[in-house]
């Protein structure tokens, strides 16, 4: 999209079709996305696509059926509007210089005319074994060729008459039908895809940007601002590590409870907020938050233009297929983001008609404090994404690395016994630093001397990717860790 005169948009919505045809174990057409936008000085543009409960959604009946917990897989109430499509839809119709059917025409080339299938995919293919509507995905096996004339379909519509034809047409039609009363027709009318004004700090000389909530980027900011308040030793040592973990645990501890849609980004960032928890972080002993405090399934990417133009993408099922339902006829599987719902009564995240659940996704992008772009990153990773993100702000903007190793250096999350990288939080004090196989015995050590909870696990953490601009000039890097990713630049 580059070479035939596009924009970093352009080439961002092109690249999402495709992975939501080639990927769909971990975004898809069903799914969500959040984008930050940044093609002139100062704040980038912010889109949340993300779609709410249906006008059906009754928690009474759940809580009626014995569930305390919103069901993960096999329940079509889990799945809230669909917004994709209309963030592909509301970036191109704002920042798009090429027509939306140049930009899904790759994606629709490679549903019509097949995609080489990868050893992941078939792996992963597994996990929808005898799914209604998956027979796509039946015994798949490396290095054939796939074809997707139903998601081929679906793309041609939205190319020929953009959203409309996607929830007013043969999608919207099935998914009232696979819903039985959960959604109704004024929940498909009703565009998904709202431009929001973005959070930001300033640290370590810089502003970062991330989505408002109900996006959990606040978390990143949150973290590296307290972090920036620590006297932050070299990466290799291990007390450096105890401070982005303690930072980190004292940015989400009460996620839980915080973290809705329409909660207060800003307050959630407030100076004073974060000295507190900043106050209560020892440089000796992991700190006990109950002494102190009342208290993938996704695709990453980033693209850059020839003039300084930039886009931090985040696309979405929540977790893996999601919620294993396929949309009758039309090939797209159906997002679980309805899983961070709470269905406590009175919560102010409970599942209820309208309303956009709390959200895992949270890129981010890094400006000069003049406006002037500087990096575009983020990660997939469930819960664990503003940690991994804190992680690589803290290389590149504190101990000024080069931004390969920034993304290639070992990595930890943080993770409850049993996790499905949803529940991070509902058990906060403390979960697990999981290190992955190349972490520091060092830095472990150190850890447990000071009363963490660590494990070393054979697990890649996150898909982390970035561009960094310096002078004028791009340095991209994609995940070393794992075959799905790679940069790619336009010729000449």
């Amino acid at each position: 999209m580059l070479e035939l005169g596009g924009n970093a948009v352009d080439a961002a919505i092109a690249a999402s079709a495709v992975l939501a045809v080639t990927t769909q174990h971990m975004c898809g057409l069903g799914g969500d996305l959040f984008a930050l936008v940044h093609l002139h000085q100062g704040a980038p543009a912010c889109i949340n696509a993300s779609g709410w409960a249906g006008s059906g959604a009754d928690p009474a009946r759940l809580r009626s059926e014995g569930h305390t917990r919103m069901p993960f897989r096999g329940d079509v109430r889990t799945t809230p509007v669909p917004g994709c499509v209309d963030g592909w839809d509301a970036l191109a119709r704002r920042f798009a210089i090429l027509p939306l059917a140049t930009l899904l025409e790759p994606a629709i080339g490679c549903a019509t005319r097949g995609f080489e299938v990868p050893a992941y995919l078939a792996a992963a293919s597994r996990r929808v074994r005898g799914v209604a509507g998956a027979d796509d995905y039946q015994d798949l096996v490396p290095g054939q060729i796939m074809r997707r004339p139903d998601v081929a379909r679906m793309l041609q519509q939205v190319a020929e008459s953009g959203r409309e034809a996607f929830y007013g047409g043969e999608f919207g039609a099935a998914l009232l039908a696979l819903g039985e009363g959960e959604y109704d027709q004024a929940d498909l009318d009703h565009v998904h895809a709202d431009w929001v004004d973005p959070l930001s700090i300033d640290v370590w000389g810089h502003r970062v940007w991330t989505i408002p909530p109900n996006s959990q980027g606040y978390l990143t900011l949150a973290s590296a601002r307290i972090a920036e308040g620590l006297e932050l030793p070299d990466c290799a040592d291990d007390l450096w590590q105890h401070f982005l973990v303690e930072a980190a645990r004292h940015a989400g501890f009460d996620r839980n409870d915080c973290l809705y849609d329409g909660a207060d980004g800003w307050a959630l960032l407030d100076p004073q907020r974060l000295a507190a928890r900043r106050a209560n972080i020892r440089p000796d002993a992991v700190a006990n938050l109950g002494d102190t405090y009342a208290g993938g399934g996704t695709i990453f990417l980033t693209a850059v233009d020839g003039q300084g133009g930039g886009v931090s993408l985040i696309q979405s099922n929540a977790s893996g297929f999601g919620a294993n339902l396929v949309v009758p006829g039309t090939g797209v599987f159906l997002h679980n983001r309805g899983n961070g719902f709470s269905l406590t009564p009175g919560h102010p995240a409970e599942y209820g008609p309208r309303r956009r659940p709390p959200h895992t996704l949270s890129p981010a992008l890094v400006t000069h404090l003049d406006g002037g772009l500087r990096t575009v990153l983020g990660s997939m990773g469930g819960d664990a994404q503003p940690q991994i993100v804190l992680q690589m702000l803290t290389r590149l903007l504190h101990n000024r690395e080069m931004p390969a190793h920034v993304v290639a250096a070992p990595r930890w999350v943080l993770e409850p016994p049993d996790s499905n990288n949803f529940d991070t939080w509902y058990e906060p004090d403390r979960p697990n630093v999981v290190f992955e196989p190349s972490g520091s015995s060092t830095w472990m050590e150190g850890l447990e001397r000071r009363g963490h909870r660590v494990e070393r696990r054979p697990v890649n953490v996150g898909h982390a990717h970035l561009i960094d601009l310096v002078d004028g000039v791009a340095f991209a890097v994609s995940e070393p860790r794992i075959s799905t990713s790679a940069a790619v630049a336009p010729a000449g």
